[in-house]
């Protein structure tokens, strides 16, 4: 079995979503929102396939123009069965750091959230990767489970992360040629704290690069991952697979 641990599948990202997701056959998809608006389309994937869980949340792109009733709207279906995380949340100061305040305050809003209704973070962090270890560090509690989608920091941070019980997501990125720092942390780190996403339908892996990306690609990262670490293809998905079990709480 894989598991995709973050990926968007919406009829703006794909012409034939349901075309998308049978690809997947019954591995696991875990798909996030992009905005606010995308809350109840990932509801009604979650509600129509057995396959699909649902991360809902306010990315920070949005800080700007969120209203109190968008995260009210987030609060208000993080009880359903389906739905494990609170994401994607974080910070973005890639093009612009003119509202960071803004962002933090919405980041430690939710992080709040996922505390209170004992839901995994799923953190979304571009160059702003030192502001959101600091918020992480000060503002979730011990036994809220988190992950960091998408990682992209240093092998230092990598490790500062992991101490504070943060998952890594491994997507794509790994597989392009001249990434260096992402392949040394898989290469150094134990195994047990990555998880396989695919970000879809960015970030595609090679071979595949110049298409759209799809959950099944995921396929591509884990057979990187094996790669690198010396560890069998089935044993990488069989671990990988524990991880995101036991980080999204997921009973398959």
């Amino acid at each position: 079995m894989m598991i995709d641990t973050h990926c968007h599948i919406s009829k703006e990202d794909y012409d034939n979503p349901e075309e998308i997701i049978k690809h997947m056959e019954n591995n696991i998809m875990i798909v996030s929102t992009a905005s606010p608006q995308d809350i109840e389309e990932i509801i009604n994937l979650c509600e129509t396939h057995n396959n699909i869980y649902g991360t809902i949340g306010i990315h920070p792109e949005f800080a700007d123009t969120y209203t109190e009733e968008d995260l009210k709207n987030v609060e208000k279906y993080l009880t359903h069965p389906k739905i494990v995380g609170v994401g994607e949340i974080g910070l973005d100061y890639h093009y612009t750091k003119e509202n960071k305040e803004k962002q933090q305050k919405l980041f430690i809003k939710q992080i709040n959230l996922a505390n209170k209704y004992h839901k995994t973070i799923v953190i979304h962090s571009r160059d702003a990767i030192e502001d959101t270890y600091n918020i992480v560090k000060q503002y979730k509690h011990k036994d809220t489970k988190c992950n960091m989608h998408c990682f992209s920091g240093s092998l230092e941070m990598a490790e500062r992360f992991i101490k504070l019980g943060v998952t890594l997501g491994i997507g794509g990125v790994l597989t392009f040629k001249n990434e260096k720092k992402l392949k040394e942390i898989v290469s150094t780190l134990d195994i047990h704290n990555f998880v396989l996403e695919t970000d879809s339908p960015y970030l595609t892996p090679e071979p595949l690069r110049g298409h759209k990306n799809e959950p099944v690609n995921i396929k591509y990262v884990a057979a990187k991952i094996s790669q690198l670490t010396g560890i069998e293809y089935t044993k990488t998905l069989e671990i990988t697979t524990q991880t995101a079990c036991r980080q999204f709480d997921l009973k398959i």
